[in-house]
């Protein structure tokens, strides 16, 4: 049994400001970082566990206070003297970094060294998301599918302008460092490369974070997101997810931090999925092992799904955002998170199982009216009831007295699961409608590649769409039994109904014969036909060619199998066609045993 008496800030409508409290318990302790939406889906899902004694979410918003055994802890993430003395007071068990800065700080290091766990990578492995340059020579040597590339210093301008001049085709330029999700640029020509370039390496619009480039080969195709755990070992990805960046509908305006996100993504289909995991994901966990950083945590790898097959467009070593909202509704009920994450830390992930739910979760962003760019803070949020199947999850928000007010550029995540992709959507935009504050921005097409993609799929094709009349078909039929009947001999009933046709030879009475069979065709002779209306000789002079095929062979006939073609089905002149049939296999005493119309 654990009693600790302590004193922290917190933030929320839970406890008040500058509170002593105590918890005895024996569950788990859980220190989650960070005060996005991000950070508020994960606190939802890990208070649903049986395990959970305690979460301490640092700092916090004005939604994650709300959930069950939560508490907003007012301290800053990037100090973390102060977070390492808070949790081992306070006999934290786990801690979950959400945002990617901390870990590239290396804030692993300074939690294992009091012997903490954390569910994240080690500085070294978090380099695959905090250099750009370090991830794409590490995809190099482990043979993992990512762009034509080169990187080049911040003093080596004139070799990378010479490079964009000659690489032979379209770049993309990327800042190798953390710049906030905003240090990738992608030029239309050659020029636009060149000034980019300057704006990198010489006029240091990223700061620090361009002090290497890495220019990329354009890819072109949809892109992916997956999000995997790991426990260095053992590696188990979550369906595939499709995110919107940019701010305008129609994937138009400035870019963001996602504006929503749909699961799974349509075009992530199980064979891609099985071709990821085989060419990316196993080689990336087991590369990061044998180079010595092995990953601990949360893995998000965007893909772009070329014609070529998928390739790494970046690794992310936490959770995303959108994403996260969405995927932590698609997880089943019995996945606990809280074991989950403790099994990756404590390398045993193979002991836990991970399952999602059947049906689609998508997630709407509302924003802050003037975001991605400046936007005001401080406006009242007002709640109505939302559907059953919705969770508003908060990102830019906190308590102001008895209200929940706006503090950031991305502000709540609404988001909905359902068995369908429509179904989920309808759900999370009524959520929408059930939420107002000055300013309120949103994309209204969330989902529309999923959408556009079953709109896109053509209907089957009917027989009458094609011009097949089913009922002319068996119009005919009735008709032309009776002059199929009129060749009956032995050996054959002369019925018709089937596609094929019977005979039993050995009612002729021959021994051990041969076969000879023969077919032929009519052209000239079905022009002159159409052109003065005159049908049935033609079926007679079809079955006459074939015939003597046979005489020639020294073969008696013995049956007619006929195929009739035609753009279209006139059962007048069908009839008479196999009327000359039927006349024809008289006069050569064969049977007419069916045949095929198309």
């Amino acid at each position: 049994m654990r009693h600790q008496i302590y004193k922290i800030q917190v933030l929320g409508p839970t406890f008040p400001e500058d509170l002593h409290f105590s918890i005895s318990a024996m569950g788990v302790r859980i220190l989650l970082l960070g005060n996005g939406g991000r950070e508020h889906a994960l606190a939802w899902k890990l208070a649903q566990s049986d395990l959970l004694d305690c979460l301490y979410v640092c700092p916090g918003n004005g939604g994650t206070a709300q959930e069950p055994k939560t508490v907003n802890v007012d301290l800053s993430t990037s100090d973390f003297p102060r977070l390492v003395d808070f949790a081992v007071k306070n006999k934290v068990d786990l801690v979950v970094p959400g945002p990617e800065q901390p870990l590239v700080d290396g804030i692993e290091t300074h939690f294992r060294k009091v012997g903490i766990p954390v569910f994240g990578p080690s500085e070294l492995a978090a380099k695959m998301e905090g250099s750009k340059a370090f991830s794409k020579d590490f995809m190099a040597r482990h043979n993992i599918p990512t762009a034509a590339y080169r990187i080049f210093k911040n003093d080596q301008i004139n070799e990378a302008v010479d490079y964009v001049k000659t690489c032979g085709h379209k770049v993309v330029l990327k800042a190798s460092g953390l710049a906030a999700g905003k240090g990738v640029l992608i030029p239309e020509t050659t020029e636009e490369a060149i000034a980019g370039l300057q704006d990198i390496m010489v006029k240091n619009v990223f700061g620090t974070a361009g002090n290497e480039v890495v220019i990329e080969e354009l890819l072109t195709g949809p892109e992916v997101s997956v999000l995997a755990f790991s426990d260095g070992y053992t590696i188990v990805p979550l369906p595939a997810a499709q995110d919107h960046k940019r701010i305008g509908e129609g994937d138009t305006g400035l870019n963001t931090g996602g504006m929503g996100a749909y699961t799974p993504a349509g075009v992530a289909t199980p064979a891609i999925m099985d071709q990821i995991m085989k060419e990316t994901l196993r080689p990336t966990i087991d590369g990061m092992r044998r180079d010595g950083f092995p990953f601990v945590g949360l893995l998000f790898t965007g893909f772009m799904l070329n014609p070529s097959g998928p390739k790494v467009l970046e690794y992310n070593v936490r959770f995303g955002d959108p994403e996260t909202e969405a995927l932590m509704l698609l997880l089943s009920d019995e996945v606990d998170l809280v074991s989950v994450m403790m099994a990756c830390a404590n390398h045993h992930l193979d002991s836990t199982k991970i399952s999602v739910r059947p049906g689609f979760a998508v997630s709407v962003i509302l924003a802050s009216q003037g975001y991605p760019g400046a936007y005001p803070k401080g406006k009242v949020i007002d709640f109505k009831p939302v559907p059953s199947n919705v969770v508003v999850f908060h990102a830019g928000t906190t308590k102001a007295g008895n209200n929940i007010v706006t503090s950031g550029g991305r502000v709540l995540a609404v988001t909905a699961y359902a068995p369908s992709i429509q179904e989920a959507l309808d759900a999370a935009y009524l959520g929408v409608d059930a939420i107002s504050f000055e300013g309120k921005t949103y994309r209204r097409d969330i989902g529309h590649r999923a959408l556009n993609a079953i709109h896109d799929k053509a209907p089957g094709l009917t027989y009458a769409q094609a011009g097949v009349s089913v009922d002319a078909g068996n119009d005919l039929v009735e008709i032309i039994k009776p002059y199929v009947r009129s060749t009956r001999r032995t050996g054959a009933d002369a019925e018709i109904g089937g596609f094929g046709g019977i005979f039993d030879l050995k009612a002729t009475g021959y021994r051990d014969p041969v076969l000879v069979s023969g077919a032929d065709g009519v052209g000239t002779k079905l022009r002159v036909a159409v052109d003065v209306g005159i049908h049935d000789l033609v079926g007679i002079d079809l079955v006459a060619m074939s015939v003597n095929d046979l005489l020639v062979q020294g073969a008696e006939p013995l049956y007619f199998l006929d195929y009739y073609g035609c753009g279209k089905l006139d059962v007048k002149v069908a009839s008479q066609v196999v009327k000359g049939i039927a006349d024809g296999c008289q006069q050569a005493g064969c049977a007419l045993i069916g045949g095929e119309t198309a």
